[in-house]
């Protein structure tokens, strides 16, 4: 076992790591306005100035797990008008695609303790373009491309510095830091490096005023916290020490005198403006060093500092440090490495895991105390009491929770951090296990039984997918300990699953017929409209992927139930009772109504389809091809005979089905039915409806990309589909890039990109077909290429594919990196990989948030197949 397997039996070394977010600034948690407009009430702008109230932003920053003391890394190229403490990007409102981050940053390194981490950050010596990226963006439409900071000129001529930012510990309380700055350009160049340490503010909101203090002593920022008790923040040589307040500036914004001074911005305004805004008497609750240098022309500077719990020596060990915490982190991913495999997998494996562990981050919200105001603030407007969230007054979050994008989405959801947990359970099972388990705590799920979807609207539905992940890692950890399972784990969880289930059952299936609506299930604008649309003549819109995910959900408890009912008999009537859920599902999917004239399956097309349930009780089919006709292939599950033959009471039922409805068991797999490797198949479909919707998976000019699968067929570039629905006309075409609509605030495409996590869903369903049919079935792949492949090689195709988008080709080219040449050749850009939201059916090219590294991070369990 090496040295950070055995970091992870202590949580202490995870006590300090990456927690602070890439922006505070326009979340819902920092909004107090009367009418919810989060981004406008905090900008960029204003963040500068401005105390937050639930968390805290910087570049490259930690903070202990509570975030009582933060530290992140400020620069200045003198030529801004402002420091640079925090990334820029545009609100939703400003980009023609939504929020957009506009800088160039990379996740480059961590390990699960954080007991090494590195990441870079790339800094024009030019003025940044923060006006021109405004006005560039706001000129362009929805068919164009987002314009980004590439586009603007400003790297052309390699007038920038690259930041590279490195922690290494010594021990729980003892972190290294250091600063490397390389000068890209062709001539000399100086900036102000200015790593700061500060205090969230939680001494201002009339719960404690217990005020921590920064102040100088010999030649070091001493902390001094009643939690944290004494720390020290070295700097190696001279540097100038600045001191001022976390606390808003209330004279740049309303000219009050609140008797204070020394705010927030002070070391902004003395750096760039030289005003006296900074503590002479060197005291405080924010504080910098400030590293005024000169860097010739391709060469670089070391900056090097220690955040510790020693006063003394901080310098003596400090290479032998770094030198075993780098070596240690690289003998830990070697071994999630086959060896025979290549160098370039090794590097995007690494990478994604980077991303997966910087993207950690300190999410506090306490939604009753954000509803009603603080004691010592102004009452906020009544009309809080009925903006969102309202209804989740219970919901208390103080945790480190793994984020989707710390700049792009600050903020869990409930799906996204179901696929986070599988690739992270390769690095730290730990971990994955407890984020899971955070989700269904009773300060999370709602006391209905519904889970916290975002923090936008946590009363929206994601797709239930928590099960499936809590499965998949219980059989990777009981994998990992020689068929050990993780039952405590694995019971605790699937009591609080069942209860979510409910409110599905309860919440989301208006007729009762067991077809379900679910509404958003966060493929934002794949619908022909708002699929939380409720009509004014009672019409509601009945989902495939609704339905599909809750016969997924029905076999993925059932699953569980026959695991635990092993050693508990109990749970035998509980598998017996989801296999009950999953028959009538899956015969409301087929057959609804006398004759099966509406059901959600089309015969004649070979392809489900949602439909539109009028108040007369007809329906009108949505005949697009997308991937919501797709996920009915998620709904599978493989016994062996030893998980029925265990459980005589679900035997008996899956018994009584067959003999007393015979109707519905011919509309599912045949259960009953051992394939010759022993298997038995529960899914919602049967083989020639797979072969079905295989034929147009499999078709490059539907859904298979050179890059895995597309969101929607590409059969709709030519074949709009178009729809009248009281009067109002709706369409849907084949779009492989960014949105062309507005919908969810133009910042989604589910009209035609590849998306990872459904592409991963797709491999595991049909390795799990493959468990049952073996080499017996075989499927042409390519749709009309002749050439046949079993459902494991159909697989693996698709991991190939899906593996492309980040492997450099013959010429060197990463897909992800599109048509720009720096990014594609430049040897200081070509190999820093940025895992975006999701990547264009046709090239490839990576789209949407620039550090998704959340669900798109499962590519680290997809390399080596």
């Amino acid at each position: 076992m090496g040295a950070e397997q055995e970091r992870l039996k202590n949580t202490g070394w995870k006590k300090w790591g990456p927690y602070v977010s890439d922006r505070q600034w326009g979340t819902v948690r920092e909004d107090y306005s009367a009418d919810g407009d989060a981004w406008n009430y905090i900008t960029h702008d204003i963040a500068r100035s401005k105390a937050y109230r639930w968390g805290e932003e910087g570049i490259a920053g930690i903070c202990d797990h509570e975030q009582l003391l933060c530290f992140s890394v400020a620069l200045w190229n003198k030529k801004d008008a402002i420091l640079k403490e925090r990334f820029f990007g545009l609100s939703n409102a400003e980009g023609n695609h939504g929020e957009d981050v506009k800088e160039l940053y990379y996740y480059l390194d961590n390990t699960p303790t954080h007991s090494y981490m590195k990441m870079l950050y790339k800094y024009p010596q030019q003025q940044f373009p923060y006006d021109h990226l405004v006005e560039e963006s706001k000129k362009r439409d929805r068919t164009q491309a987002e314009y980004e900071l590439m586009d603007t000129g400003i790297f052309s001529n390699d007038e920038y510095f690259d930041v590279f930012v490195e922690y290494a510990k010594q021990s729980t309380d003892d972190i290294l830091i250091k600063i490397t700055v390389h000068n890209r350009g062709k001539a000399d160049a100086s900036l102000n490096v200015l790593p700061t340490v500060w205090f969230r503010n939680t001494w201002e909101w009339g719960y404690d005023d217990y005020k921590p203090q920064l102040s100088a002593e010999n030649n070091k920022i001493k902390i001094d916290h009643k939690e944290l008790g004494n720390l020290w923040l070295a700097a190696e040589g001279d540097a100038q020490m600045l001191f001022c307040d976390n606390q808003t500036n209330t004279k740049r914004f309303n000219n009050v005198e609140d008797g204070k001074s020394f705010y927030k911005d002070g070391i902004n305004d003395y750096i760039v403006n030289g005003a006296a805004t900074v503590n002479p008497a060197n005291t405080g609750t924010k504080a910098a060093f400030n590293r005024d240098v000169t860097i010739a022309a391709g060469e670089s500077t070391v900056i090097r500092l220690r955040l510790s719990d020693k006063a003394e020596n901080a310098f003596d060990d400090f290479d032998g440090v770094f030198a075993a915490r780098q070596q240690e982190a690289g003998e830990f991913y070697k071994a999630l490495r086959p060896a025979k495999e290549s160098d370039a997998k090794a590097q995007i494996q690494r990478q994604a895991f980077a991303g997966m562990l910087w993207n950690k981050q300190f999410y506090y919200y306490n939604i009753h105390q954000w509803l009603n105001g603080d004691p010592a603030e102004s009452a906020p407007p009544a009309q809080r009491q009925h903006q969102r969230n309202s209804k989740w007054q219970h919901f208390n979050s103080q945790d480190i929770i793994s984020m989707p994008d710390k700049w792009e989405y600050p903020w869990f959801a409930a799906w996204d951090l179901a696929f986070h947990c599988i690739p992270l359970a390769s690095v730290d099972m730990g971990f994955a296990k407890r984020q899971l388990n955070l989700l269904v705590r009773d300060w999370y799920m709602h006391p209905n039984g519904q889970l916290p979807a975002y923090e936008w609207d946590f009363s929206d539905a994601n797709p239930p997918v928590l099960a499936m992940a809590t499965w998949k890692i219980y059989q990777m950890d009981k994998q990992a300990n020689g068929g050990e399972g993780d039952e405590f784990f694995l019971e605790r969880i699937f009591h609080k699953l069942m209860l979510n289930f409910t409110w599905w059952v309860n919440r989301k299936d208006e007729a009762g017929n067991n077809i379900f609506e679910g509404g958003f299930l966060g493929l934002d604008n794949i619908g022909v409209f708002d699929r939380n649309t409720r009509f004014a003549n009672g019409a509601h819109l009945e989902q495939v992927d609704g339905t599909s995910w809750m016969a997924m959900y029905s076999l993925n408890l059932l699953r569980i139930a026959a695991e635990l009912a092993i050693t508990n008999k109990a749970y035998a009537d509980i598998a017996s009772k989801f296999f009950e859920h999953f028959i009538y599902i899956s015969a409301a999917m087929s057959s609804l109504g006398e004759g099966g004239s509406s059901g959600l399956w089309d015969e004649a097309d070979g392809f489900f389809y949602d439909q539109l349930r009028m108040p007369d009780g007809s329906a009108e089919k949505m005949k697009v091809r997308s991937i919501v006709g797709l996920i009915p292939l998620f709904a599978t599950e493989v016994l062996d005979d030893s998980d029925i033959d265990s459980n005589p009471i679900f035997r008996d039922r899956m018994d009584w089905f067959k003999a007393n409805r015979p109707d519905l068991v011919a509309l599912v797999s045949h259960w009953d039915e051992k394939s010759s490797s022993g298997k038995h198949l529960i899914s919602l479909l049967r083989g020639h409806r797979m072969k079905g919707i295989l034929k147009y998976m499999l078709d490059e000019n539907e859904f298979l990309s050179p890059y895995g699968i597309r969101s929607l067929s590409k059969y709709h570039l030519n074949n709009p589909f178009s729809a009248n629905i009281n009067g109002t006309q709706f369409s849907i075409n084949y779009t492989p890039a960014e949105s062309d609509s507005n919908m969810f605030g133009g910042n989604s495409n589910w009209r035609g990109p590849v998306w990872m996590p459904i592409n991963y869903l797709i491999i595991e369903s049909l390795n799990h077909f493959y468990q049952y049919y073996g080499d017996e079935l075989t499927v042409e792949c390519p749709t009309g290429s002749g050439n046949m492949m079993n459902l494991k090689e159909v697989a693996n195709e698709i991991y190939r594919r899906i593996s492309n988008l980040f492997m450099p080709d013959e010429n060197g080219r990463r897909p992800i990196n599109g048509t720009d040449e720096k990014a594609q050749t430049d040897p200081n850009f070509k190999d820093h990989i940025l895992y975006y939201e999701y990547f264009n059916g046709d090239t490839g090219e990576g789209l949407g948030a620039a550090h998704q590294t959340g669900w798109t991070g499962l590519i680290a369990n997809c390399l080596y197949h």
